[in-house]
């Protein structure tokens, strides 16, 4: 399938977030126009060097994994940029990139996550596991965090994700991972040692 791609600096979604987004760049308000006009999703993938720090064309210095985006809320405003909250959907990965767009568009192939070597109760408490780790970085904010905890195993690797404090590079590692049980335990691998469960 092809997709238009919103590159953003540092940024790695994953499925289940919300995300609120400015549009205001004529090529991306644009974009904006083709999948509000379509319903159609677009991509998200991470700018991994600035024109700064890296001569590549541009296309070659973002990321050939990123997540799909559904626009969930559009508001236009009156000097034509535009308040969009979209919500992260499937894992894809780049086949090839199309530079006939003002903005940058991409062949991308879905990559779901597949089916892992342990049983559902063993993701289940990976998952547990992850979250309180959580929960111990912020201790002050536990509550509010259990709250608003997802149940899944994928959407609470999500919401660890985001509150993580986590690099580019280890958020993209964790969303490349090719099973579930790989994500969690890349993202309980990053949990800082104060926040680990003494054995």
């Amino acid at each position: 399938m092809q997709v238009p791609l919103f590159p953003l600096p540092n940024l790695v979604l994953f499925p289940g977030q919300v995300l609120p987004l400015y549009v205001f760049e004529p090529r991306y308000r644009e974009l904006l126009a083709r999948v509000l006009e379509n319903g159609e999703p677009f991509g998200i993938v991470r700018i991994r060097w600035s024109s700064e720090a890296s001569p590549l064309p541009f296309h070659q210095r973002v990321s050939r994994v990123g997540t799909l985006a559904h626009v969930t809320r559009a508001q236009r405003h009156e000097d034509g940029t535009s308040s969009i909250l979209v919500v992260g959907g499937e894992r894809f990965t780049v086949q090839d990139f199309d530079l006939s767009h003002t903005y940058l568009s991409a062949d991308v192939a879905l990559a779901p996550l597949e089916p892992g070597p342990l049983e559902e109760s063993a993701v289940d408490a990976l998952a547990r596991h992850l979250l309180s780790g959580v929960v111990r970085l912020y201790p002050d904010n536990a509550e509010a965090i259990l709250d608003n905890a997802p149940e899944a195993p994928l959407l609470i690797a999500s919401f660890a994700a985001a509150l993580l404090p986590l690099t580019p590079e280890q958020r993209e590692e964790a969303l490349g991972a090719p099973t579930l049980k790989g994500r969690l335990e890349a993202l309980l691998g990053f949990v800082p040692t104060e926040a680990r469960e003494l054995n």
